[in-house]
């Protein structure tokens, strides 16, 4: 779809006139149809539905008018203080893209509007988006909302904030409302949001320490994307930090962050079992403490916030039990500088497997990929840039998050492969260098590139931060396991009888899916009621992901640093309206 009117003269008068219009059509036995263009998207974050769901074409129309009643949506106006009205090209189509404030029966809504020109019709919405933003009753505390502090500042008895903190932690008389487990940053990012909405909530994890699942990797790790992007909810990162943060730096971040927000953590702690019970509402969830002692707790939800990345995938690769040597997952490696002079082979090209040999390689290792299928290779420069620079689309990280949100599954899908179109060009000399190695490269299904491959697969993509050159010179050496014929006790044997030798193999071969997770830690029944876990469902809405799930009282949550931003203040507002009203 094209405008007729490519000038938009005076967007914000453009948008504030659909509002109104729209706000007052909202009344029962209105045609809302003369708001919305042909090719439309709604998407709603708990508004109106109370769920997540995307509604296309003439469903739009038709699902905001039944549930308008319930919703009592009104007060649509243009938001105070965001980015206002403008005229945008995304995917080809011009709009006036707005940001909107309306209010709601649950509380304060945020939405975003995209207008176009339609021949002989006036603006219509091409897409609306309308998000929950504010709790009636449970608003954030932040901003004006800020609690006073006063029991610190004028009580001189007692006990005082850390003593008040550690009472909190300890649980000795009570259990957490909200079970998190998991305490990387989907789990300490939802936990950040519950404690602003009066939860009491828990993050068990099996690392000693807060940030452990970033210290304990492997020595030479660095984020692969943009800081600016990956800012924990209420503490965004120091300006003077680097682009690229170190994995020490982000752990200890995270330690810090555990002690800011007030965050209840348990290290050195493992979830060994849960069941529910659905007479009292609650989990028996067994604990394994660092002292061996077993805990049991019984909070009304537990939210598994272990990833996408969570019991490590062991492939049964012929003859690998006959190896003499070591074989370990990429989860369990740590340094390169523990195998000088050795000869490894890594099994997988994801972005671990790439780390992985290339950390080994630059320990002194002498180094074999082995690639059971092909990858998608970005450059971080210009390639993985570009993608860091396309989500900014606003002035601010908080707007650019909201615009993201706004985005329904079939323009993300058009608008990641207009950007792998980009890469492809930046990246061409790269690929074809990589082909003529032998290193089998694809840009995903139907050129979607790397960011599809990671919602629908968690991985099958290496963003080259110099692994890719050593594999072109040959200085880390490359297999297709086509070409072998099995693992023997001293290497992998080839198909034409050679055998490359090894000490030590790393499999690189990802994680089982979380589904799998559910079947080990409650059985059968929950996983098979709960179903598959991430990828997309038919509205294109993530699968069991920041919403309710079959079985009652788990919840899910994963992502990348901007989702567990975003989607964590989703999930933190069902938890708490099933909670109830009480603090």
């Amino acid at each position: 779809m094209t405008s007729s009117n490519p000038n938009y003269a005076d967007p914000r008068a453009i948008a504030e006139s659909w509002l109104r219009q729209f706000g007052t059509s909202l009344m029962p036995g209105n045609d809302l149809s003369i708001h919305f263009a042909p090719e439309c998207y709604w998407r709603d974050l708990l508004s109106f539905t109370g769920e997540l769901r995307t509604f296309s074409g003439t469903q739009v129309a038709e699902e905001l008018a039944r549930r308008q009643p319930e919703a009592k949506a009104t007060n649509f106006r243009p938001a105070e203080g965001r980015t206002g009205p403008r005229v945008v090209e995304r995917n080809g189509v011009t709009s006036v893209e707005a940001i909107f404030e309306f209010d709601i029966l649950a509380g304060s809504g945020i939405g975003v509007v995209r207008l176009v020109d339609v021949p002989g019709q006036g603006y219509r919405a091409r897409n609306l988006f309308t998000s929950l933003d504010q709790l009636a009753g449970h608003p954030e505390h932040i901003g004006e909302n800020r609690p006073v502090g006063k029991a610190d500042s004028t009580k001189f008895e007692g006990p005082n904030w850390l003593d008040r903190r550690q009472t909190a932690i300890a649980y000795k008389d009570r259990d957490p409302q909200v079970l998190i487990v998991g305490g990387g940053q989907t789990g300490l990012a939802l936990a950040a949001r519950l404690g602003q909405l009066d939860v009491d909530t828990l993050i068990i994890d099996t690392h000693e320490r807060p940030g452990d699942n970033w210290r304990k990797r492997y020595h030479s790790l660095t984020l692969h994307n943009a800081v600016w992007l990956n800012d924990m909810p209420y503490m965004p990162f120091p300006q003077t930090w680097p682009v690229f943060v170190p994995k020490d730096k982000l752990a200890g971040w995270f330690e810090s962050y555990v002690d800011a927000m007030e965050i209840n953590f348990w290290g050195s702690s493992t979830f060994e079992h849960g069941a529910y019970d659905e007479d009292s509402g609650t989990w028996e969830a067994r604990i394994r403490r660092a002292d061996g002692s077993v805990r049991v707790l019984r909070p009304q939800h537990v939210v598994l916030a272990t990833g996408v990345s969570g019991i490590p995938y062991l492939p049964t690769l012929p003859g690998l039990d006959e190896f003499q040597g070591e074989v370990i997952h990429s989860s369990a490696y740590t340094s390169g500088a523990e195998h000088t002079g050795k000869r490894v082979i890594v099994i997988g090209t994801g972005n671990s497997g790439h780390d992985v040999a290339q950390d080994l390689h630059a320990g002194g290792a002498t180094v074999t990929m082995v690639q059971r299928r092909s990858t998608t290779v970005a450059s971080i420069d210009p390639s993985a840039a570009a993608a860091d620079a396309s989500y900014m689309t606003a002035p601010t990280v908080e707007d650019s998050d909201l615009i993201g949100l706004s985005v329904p599954y079939p323009d993300m899908y058009a608008g990641s492969q207009a950007l792998t179109a980009t890469m492809k060009e930046f990246d061409q000399d790269l690929v074809a260098a990589l082909e003529t190695a032998g290193f089998r490269t694809d840009y995903g299904e139907e050129d979607s590139g790397f960011q599809i491959k990671y919602m629908t697969r968690g991985g099958g993509y290496y963003l080259n931060v110099g692994c890719s050159e050593l594999i072109i010179s040959q200085e880390i050496g490359l297999i297709q396991f086509a070409d072998a014929d099995g693992f023997t006790a001293q290497g992998l044997r080839m198909s034409d009888g050679t055998v490359v030798k090894a000490d030590l193999v790393v499999l690189a071969t990802g994680y089982q899916s979380q589904q799998e997770g559910v079947r080990r830690l409650m059985g059968d029944e929950v996983a098979d009621a709960v179903g598959p876990i991430w990828g997309y469902d038919d509205e294109g809405e993530v699968r069991n992901m920041w919403r309710r799930t079959a079985q009652r009282g788990l919840w899910f949550s994963a992502g990348n640093f901007q989702m567990c931003r975003t989607y964590s203040k989703v999930l933190a507002m069902q938890l708490r309206q099933e909670l109830g009203t009480a603090g």
